[in-house]
């Protein structure tokens, strides 16, 4: 099987696609990894199979890094617009260019890949949605995530996921430009993403815990909750000496990191903030400066060290606990190091893993992030001084540790394909 794997974003959004190729390699299966170049370094190497990258939305990626945080205004922001539609037709014009020049046996798309879908039908190919956040498939059980941890009752919860037909309404226009340039005909602003166009119903891959979010009883069989997708650092990966020395220092400290949120906007406040309630509770911290999150700098105090990113699956077994953002990937390296976990959403779906996490009895109700500068010290000590949340942590971290998913991913791409391992 020749598997063709588009993902877009920061480093979390990639890191369990290219641990899923790695999955895939080692079954002896072939993938091409369609990404920014940016993130070239995590492709694995290891496998009887091959992971090829093959470059695409790196323009996309400098835009949302570089210009994004820039904009002052309105103004700045019509400007941008061009630039960026620019960039996504770009994005688009990369992928199906990957899809050309492999021919592969199935498509992977993240939702943020447009044009995922579309290149699946142009190719006879399945197509196979996926992304680690139950977005998509409706349910009577929760919302849309990005309600948080309300509930609507079964009838609302499960009307709320029209808002998966959002993609088609926003960008029909140029994913109708896109379908003539690939042969394809007409689609509907509102067609339905999980349906394909003989009306059979799109797989989607789902590489989250069944222990932080239960499946629901009313998905269909075309939804497959594998586990989540870990990509483990390098063997070859040295942590550098002074984090190494600051570990052995002392006690256990705490993580703190909110990777690239707020785009560096409020990041000196959210840095003064973090400080102030470590010392409140004279806790022992490594501050994660992340790409704008935290404003860099020494903190100028002995317990208390300041890096811009560390792995964290290397890291959080070697902490007392974390603070982090809510992002689908530090949310589950958290839990699955067992440590007892604050999250301090600013977007999106974070506000959901802040619930799940709050409910599952690993940590303290979210934080929202514009209350950090009053807030985290209480949250921060209620974290640390709740025992129930460390066992908690450990019982889930255990059950989570128990799961295949890269393996039942593979399992479940293979029965899709009907390829199986012959190539």
């Amino acid at each position: 099987m020749h598997a063709l794997i588009m993902s877009f974003g920061t480093r979390g959004d990639i890191q369990p696609y290219a641990a899923f190729a790695g999955a895939l390699a080692r079954a002896g299966h072939n993938v091409t990894l369609a990404i920014p170049e940016g993130f070239a370094d995590l492709l694995p190497t290891n496998g009887p199979g091959t992971v090829t990258h093959w470059p695409a939305g790196s323009t996309m990626l400098r835009l949302l890094q570089d210009v994004l945080p820039q904009l002052s205004g309105p103004r700045d922001a019509l400007r941008t617009l061009g630039v960026m539609t620019s960039a996504m037709r770009e994005l688009n014009a990369e992928c199906w260019s990957a899809a050309q020049a492999t021919r592969p046996d199935v498509v992977v798309y993240h939702p943020k890949r447009l044009a995922g879908p579309h290149i699946a039908e142009a190719l006879g190919v399945p197509g196979v949605f996926s992304l680690p956040l139950p977005l998509y498939t409706p349910t009577r059980a929760y919302p849309v995530p990005f309600f948080g941890g309300a509930s609507f009752g079964a009838w609302g919860n499960r009307a709320s996921y029209a808002f998966r037909r959002v993609a088609g309404t926003m960008y029909g226009g140029m994913i109708s430009d896109f379908r003539r340039e690939v042969g394809l005909g007409h689609l509907s602003r509102l067609a339905d993403p999980l349906k394909n166009p003989d009306g059979s119903p799109v797989h989607i891959l789902y590489p989250y815990s069944r222990h932080v979010v239960p499946v629901p009883g009313d998905y269909p069989p075309s939804a497959h909750v594998t586990g989540y997708w870990f990509l483990d650092h390098d063997a070859g990966w040295e942590p550098p000496s002074r984090l190494v020395d600051f570990l052995a220092a002392g006690d256990p400290p705490v993580y703190i990191g909110f990777g690239s949120m707020g785009f560096g906007k409020g990041a000196d406040q959210r840095r003064e903030a973090v400080l102030a309630a470590l010392r409140v509770h004279g806790l022992r911290g490594i501050v994660a400066t992340g790409w704008g999150g935290i404003a860099p700098g020494e903190a100028e105090a002995d317990d208390v060290l300041v890096l811009e990113g560390v792995p964290h699956e290397w890291l959080f077994p070697r902490v007392a606990a974390v603070v982090h953002h809510g992002g689908a990937g530090s949310t589950a390296a958290g839990i699955r190091a067992g440590r007892p976990t604050l999250i301090v959403p600013f977007l999106g779906d974070q506000p959901f893993w802040g619930a799940r996490a709050h409910r599952l009895g690993v940590g303290p109700a979210p934080l929202p992030a514009r209350q950090l500068g009053t807030g985290l010290a209480e949250r921060l000590g209620n974290l640390v001084h709740t025992g129930s949340y460390a066992s908690r942590a450990q019982e889930v971290g255990a059950a989570v540790r128990t799961e295949d998913g890269l393996g039942t991913g593979v399992r479940v791409l293979e029965q899709i394909t009907g390829v199986g391992t012959r190539g």
